[in-house]
Formats: structure tokens, sequence, C-alpha cells
């Protein structure tokens, strides 16, 4: 039995696209019969089994699915050819696209963006603008947030936690990676053996070779380059990557 309908004299055109309104056809613990819900492209987009719904002003076309239990809800976006399964919610003003997938028990909320090949499943929480892309993969009990940006093939997994200006983009993390704000720009691992201060990222080797040119091509202090000096030989240490050249 069809949970809901798309009503033809509803509509919006968005970015071209001719999308519908969703209309419930029968009452549930989680609508009510006759309610409005969000915008749908096609009756493909959203699966009439399970209790999957699209709601508010929430929208979902191209060839995007949303299936199972999950939720898209608020102004948040589903499309290209993504997809959005299990008990997974997309909220606020989150955007899937591309070939990404969020399902499980998974949250993308606020600003964040899923797209590319993107994995987001178990647990995790994505929120507050961070960007997701590539063939990363992000599970377990993992939350990336505040602008941190993942990409390439990196895995994080486990409790760790990415934020702020953070960019990885390699590697498995099961804990949460160095980040450090420091006196003028942002500090993390962007893989298990390179760094990223600011717009550069090298290899900790080549750091500990060029940090002071680095800095001054920066105008970094004498001050603060001894400073990020400290994170740069705090991050070698931690990750047992190889000797001080300048110790």
């Amino acid at each position: 039995m069809k949970k809901y309908t798309l009503l033809k004299e509803d509509s919006i055109i968005h970015y071209g696209i001719t999308l519908y309104r969703i209309q419930t056809l029968h009452k549930t613990d989680l609508w009510k019969k006759g309610q409005l819900m969000g915008y749908l492209e096609k009756e493909e987009n959203l699966s009439q089994d399970g209790i999957c719904m699209v709601y508010n002003n929430a929208k979902v076309y191209g060839d995007a699915r949303v299936s199972d239990n999950a939720k898209v809800y608020g102004d948040a976006r589903v499309y290209g050819d993504a997809k959005v399964s299990g008990d997974a919610w997309v909220s606020g003003n989150a955007r899937v696209f591309d070939n990404a997938q969020v399902f499980g028990d998974a949250r993308v909320s606020d600003n964040a963006k899923v797209y590319g090949g993107a994995r987001v499943s178990g647990y995790a929480l994505i929120y507050s603008g961070a960007l997701i892309y590539g063939n990363t993969r992000i599970s377990g009990d993992a939350q990336v947030y505040g602008g941190a940006l993942i990409y390439g093939n990196a895995r994080i997994s486990g409790n760790a936690r990415v934020f702020g200006n953070a960019r990885l983009y390699g590697d498995k993390w099961n804990e949460s990676p160095l980040q450090i704000q420091g006196s003028k720009h942002y500090v993390n691992m962007a893989t298990k053996t390179s760094l990223s201060i600011g717009c550069e990222q090298y290899p900790i080797d080549k750091w500990l070779e060029m940090y002071k040119k680095l800095g001054k091509k920066h105008e970094y202090t004498k001050d603060q380059i001894k400073e990020y000096k400290k994170y740069i030989q705090l991050a070698n240490e931690m990750y047992n990557l190889m000797s001080d050249p300048h110790d």
C-alpha cells in the first residue's frame, strides 16, 4: 500500500527541475493522513515501503533515493545518485549528492556536505559545515564538524573527532588525530606521516627541515616559528616518525 502521493498541482521549480509536494495517504505514528511533506522530483526518489520520509522543505531529486527508515528534513537536499537509507537522518541545510551514501544510524546536519563517493555509516555525526568527499569512509561513533575537510581515501572510525580547520586526506583513524589551534594557523595531521599547517602540507621530515623557511615565507615572528617548531616536534614524537635533524 502506498503511503504518499505527489501533488501535481503543488510544485516548485528548483534549478530548472520541477519538484512536487508529498502528501501522505494514511495516518501513522509519525504523520497524519493528508499531511504535506517535502518535495520530490519523482516517486523513485522515496520508497513507498518502511517509514522513510522527506519532511518540511527538504528536497530529493535526480536519481537520489531515500529508503528504509531514513529521514530527510529541514531544508536538506539529497540529489545526484546519492542514497540515504537505514535509520540515517539528513537535516538542516545539509547536502548529500553525487554517489555519496549515508546509512546505518548516521546523522548529517547543519551545513555539512557529503559527496563524491563518500560513505557515512554507523553512528557517525557530520555537522557544522564539515565537508566529506572522495572515497572517504566515516563510521563507528566518529564525529566530524566545525568546517573540517575529509577527502581522498581517509577512514575515520571509532570515537575519533575531527574538527575546526582540520584537513585529512588519508590513512585510517580510530582515534582523534593531532589537532592544535596555534597562534597563527591551525595544525593537524593530514595523514599519519604528514602535517598540515595553514595551507601548507608536507611530510614530517620536510617540516623538520623547512619550518624556519616556511615560517618566514608566511611572515611568522621568531616566537611563532619557535611555537610551531614545538608542534611539529610533538607530531613527530606522537607518531614515532623520525629523528629530528635539528636536535
